[in-house]
C-alpha cells in the first residue's frame, strides 16, 4: 500500500512539473560550430519555440568529436528538460564508429522528434576538370589515394555520404575531418583538399558564386532550391540515398510528460508558416514526429548504416 502510494505521489508530482514546465530559460545545444545546418536551423527555430514555451530559449555551440561532446554534455544536464540538443545523423553514427563513448545515445537521451531533413550534395574544388559524376569517379579510379575529401567531422552525415560513394564507385579517397561545415568548406575553398560531401542549404551561395561546385545530390529526388542539379541516384549510382535530418533531444532522465510537453512545442512552432518558409526556402523539407516514432527512425538508421559502416572499416580517432 505504501509502494503505490508513493508511486502516486511520483506521478502527481511528474504531473505538476510538467505543467509548470518550463520554469527559466531553455539552452539549446548544437554540437556543431556556427555557420553549419545544424546552428541555422537552430536559430530558425529559437524565437518561434521561445514564444512557444514561454521562457527564453538560447542557442549554445558545443562542438567536438562528431557532434559528441554537445550530445554528451545534453546527456548529464539532469531531469528539469530545460537543455536541449539539435539532434542530428550521428546520433545514428556514433554508436557504430566510435569503440567508446562516455554517453549512452540509446538510453541517456530522449527522443522529442525530428522537424526536418535535407539532401546533402557532392561538391568539388572548381580546380577540378570533373563537371559531372561519372568524371569525378573516372578520375578518381586514375588517381587512387591522392584526392583528398574534408568531412565535417566523424560519424557525420557527411561523411557517410562519401563512405557510401566510395564503395559504390570501388573508389579510395583520403579522409580529412574537420570540426564542423565551416572549416571543412574553407579547406575545400582554399585547395587544401579536393571534394566533400555537405549539407545543401549552407553551401548554396558558394554554389552560386562558382567557389565550389556541385555534382549532384544525395536524395532519390531533386531538391526544389536546386532543381537542376542531377541526384547521384540519376548520375549511375543506383539506389544511392542519404538524408541529413535535424531535431530535438533532451536528457533521458527528463519525464514523458515534459518530453510530450516539448514534442508539442516544437510542432506548433514548426506548423508556424514563416517557420516552415525559412526552412523550405533553404531546400529542407519540414517534418512532424512523436517521440515514439523518433526513437523508432534511430533504430532503423543503426540498421542502414551498421553494414556500411563495417564494409567501410570507418572508426573514429
Amino acid at each position: 500500500m505504501r509502494k503505490l502510494a508513493f508511486l502516486l505521489c511520483m506521478l502527481i508530482a511528474s504531473t505538476a512539473s510538467a505543467q509548470n514546465f518550463p520554469t527559466r530559460s531553455v539552452t539549446i545545444v548544437v554540437p556543431f560550430p556556427p555557420g553549419g545546418l545544424i546552428d541555422l536551423v537552430a536559430r530558425i527555430l529559437q524565437p518561434r519555440l521561445q514564444t512557444e514555451l514561454g521562457q527564453p530559449v538560447v542557442v549554445e555551440n558545443r562542438s567536438g568529436a562528431g557532434g559528441n561532446v554537445g550530445a554528451e554534455a545534453v546527456a548529464r544536464a539532469g531531469a528539469d528538460g530545460h537543455t536541449l540538443l539539435l539532434g542530428n545523423p550521428s546520433l545514428a553514427i556514433s554508436p557504430l564508429i566510435y569503440k567508446q563513448l562516455n554517453y549512452r545515445p540509446q538510453e541517456d537521451l530522449a527522443y522529442i522528434g525530428r522537424f526536418g531533413t535535407v539532401p546533402n550534395v557532392l561538391l568539388v574544388s572548381p580546380a577540378l576538370a570533373a563537371t559531372t559524376v561519372q568524371d569525378l569517379v573516372a578520375h578518381l579510379k586514375k588517381n587512387p589515394g591522392r584526392l583528398n575529401y574534408a568531412s565535417n567531422g566523424y560519424g557525420t552525415s557527411p561523411q557517410m555520404s562519401m563512405e557510401l560513394f566510395k564503395a559504390m564507385t570501388n573508389t579510395f579517397i583520403v579522409h580529412i575531418p574537420f570540426r564542423g561545415s565551416a572549416p571543412a568548406v574553407a579547406s575545400v575553398l582554399a585547395g587544401e583538399t579536393q571534394m566533400m560531401f555537405d549539407n545543401l542549404p549552407p553551401v548554396i551561395p558558394q554554389i552560386k558564386a562558382g567557389k565550389m561546385r556541385a555534382l549532384a545530390v544525395t536524395s532519390l529526388t531533386r531538391s526544389s532550391a536546386m532543381p537542376d542539379l542531377p541526384t547521384l541516384n540519376e548520375s549511375g549510382l543506383k539506389g544511392y540515398e542519404v538524408n541529413s535530418w535535424f531535431a530535438l533531444n533532451t536528457a533521458g532522465s527528463v519525464p514523458r510528460e515534459i518530453v510530450a510537453r516539448l514534442g508539442q512545442a516544437l510542432n506548433r512552432a514548426t506548423a508556424d508558416p514563416k517557420i516552415r518558409e525559412q526552412l523550405e526556402s533553404r531546400g529542407a523539407t519540414v517534418v512532424q514526429e512523436t517521440p515514439e516514432a523518433y526513437r523508432a527512425f534511430i533504430q532503423a538508421e543503426l540498421a542502414k548504416w551498421g553494414p556500411i559502416v563495417k564494409r567501410a572499416g570507418v572508426v573514429a580517432d
